[in-house]
């Protein structure tokens, strides 16, 4: 008899939103939760990434409507020259947004050779730039980890970010913010425990790189809003 495969399960809505690792555990949080939302994922790491985004693009969606990963709109990279520049071209740049600070929040990350989208993550009705900086490397990593689905080849990309002190909270496994948690940011605050819980329970062999900015221009993956 062939193994069954595992499967992920992320639930949006239901008494404790989250990821779970078995259809026992979703079923507690669903049973008897009107408007529950909820759906199965083949890998940890597609289930981490469709917990942050909204729960419309994956509820009652088959597999064949989740969007492909899609070319960058901003900003205009100049490849050739940051190559010769000394940016490593095999890299990954990760970058956040936020309308306001706190405020609105979003992050992603992109391939620096290619232009590829590769994840995007949000709007949270209340972050911090400095959080969407840590989750976006944290998210970074665990997609190029192989134990969460990367390859071989990807256990040591590296993984670029314009911001300290996210290279700094990720280095020391915590997010060191001061934003009080209130139910507004409950979702936003469950990725960074789950962050946190991953740097302390993974190891990684990805370089974090600061992009210099005034050498080199904006990351790849800046959203292009100063």
């Amino acid at each position: 008899m062939a193994k069954k495969k595992p499967k992920f399960y992320v639930v949006w809505e239901g008494r404790s939103p989250g990821v779970y690792r078995t259809w026992e555990e979703c079923q507690r949080q669903i049973n008897g939760y009107s408007g529950a939302k909820y759906k199965s994922f083949p890998t940890i790491a597609e289930a981490n990434q469709a917990f942050g985004e909204n729960a419309t693009l994956h509820w009652g969606v088959a597999k064949s409507g989740r969007a492909e990963a899609k070319k960058t709109a901003t900003p205009k990279v100049d490849r050739e020259e940051l190559s010769l520049l000394g940016v490593d071209m095999t890299a990954w740049a990760v970058d956040a947004a936020c309308k306001g600070n706190p405020g609105e929040l979003e992050y992603r990350g992109v391939d620096i050779a290619t232009g590829l989208q590769l994840f995007e993550m949000g709007p949270y009705v209340e972050g911090t730039v400095n959080i969407g900086e840590f989750l976006a490397i944290v998210h970074a990593l665990a997609l190029l980890n192989p134990d969460e689905g990367g390859s071989d080849e990807q256990r040591r990309t590296a993984v670029y970010s314009d911001s300290r002190i996210g290279i700094s909270w990720v280095k020391q496994q915590t997010c060191k913010t001061k934003l009080p948690r209130t139910g507004r940011n409950r979702r936003l605050f469950g990725l960074v425990d789950r962050a946190e819980r991953w740097l302390a329970t993974h190891r990684y062999e990805n370089p974090i790189l600061k992009w210099e900015t005034k050498r080199w221009g904006e990351i790849p993956a800046d959203y292009g809003r100063k």
